[in-house]
This record gives C-alpha cells, structure tokens and sequence, in this order.
C-alpha cells in the first residue's frame, strides 16, 4: 500500500482466531519493501532482512532513554547477532550528520537508517511522538510485540530469545 509514495511498512491483516467464539483477531505483518537511507547515504532495503528476527528501534539522539538504552541493544546485537537477529534502528528526525557521532560514540555495531523523511513509515510503525520504540519482528513478518519506552536489558532479551526459538 503507498500513501504520499511511502510504502507502509507495517499493515495489519485480519485472520479468523480459533478462540473467542471465532472472533476476528488481528495480527500485524511488516512490510519490509520500504527502502531507507543510512547514516552514510547508502540505500538499505528491508527487504534484505526477511526471514529473520528483526528488532526495530525508533530513537532520536536527543532522547535521554534512548541514550539510555543504546548500550543494551549493543550488547544484545553482539550476543546474538550470530543467531540471525537483525536490530534497525531508525532515528526519527535526525540528520546523517547527528547520527554518525552517536554511533562513533555508543560504537553501534547495526545499521542506523534515517526515518525524518518518512512520516508515513514512522506512523505504520507505531510511532505518534514518544521514543524509544522497539518492535519484535518474527521470522514470518509478524509483530510479536512493540514497546514504547525503555526496557530492561533482561526484558529486551526475553522477547529477543522470544524471536530466536
């Protein structure tokens, strides 16, 4: 689906759920045709990631708590990077230049894409303001969790294990 010429990232399909007296349950698909910009101005297409655990983060550095949380999301890239997780993280209104000295600083070891000329994306990833934000992609494309705030090293890697089984 395109709105303003941004393929929406996240999109929510409806299934028939077995529970419930087969109510409708949602369950949320990402989209991964967008195709973004890294902090070097080289293209990056999520598509390049399907298939594997996926950890977005949406963050700004200016945001205490992503600050905060940067080193922790390091640490669990590095741990389990060899186990195919994937972590994006996309800063939502920073420039290529704001974001390159963060990373040189937290010494951030997965690509850092630029999202402030994405709005539409941003939106269909849950972001209407506060960050950090973190979703939990699941090997087939679903959302098995999205997180506004910051988590605990120990919360992150449950759900991070959650993603490797």
């Amino acid at each position: 689906m395109l709105v303003g010429g941004v393929a929406l990232l996240a999109v929510a399909l409806t299934m028939r759920a077995t529970t419930g007296g087969g109510a409708p349950a949602t369950v949320e698909r990402v989209d991964l045709s967008a195709t973004l910009k890294d902090m070097d101005g080289k293209d990056v297409a999520l598509s390049s990631y399907a298939g594997r655990p996926i950890v977005i983060n949406l963050w700004a550095t200016w945001c205490g708590p992503c600050r905060l949380e940067m080193p922790q999301l390091v640490d669990l890239y590095t741990t389990h990077k060899d186990r195919g997780l994937v972590i994006l993280g996309i800063s939502i209104d920073d420039s290529p230049e704001k974001i390159r000295p963060f990373a040189e600083e937290f010494k951030v070891p997965y690509p850092l894409l630029v999202g402030r000329d994405h709005p539409d994306l941003l939106r269909a990833l849950g972001y209407d303001g506060p960050v950090p934000i973190s979703i939990f992609i699941r090997r087939d494309g679903t959302v098995a969790e999205r997180v506004i705030g910051i988590a605990t090293t120990a919360s992150m890697e449950r759900r991070i294990l959650a993603l490797l089984e």
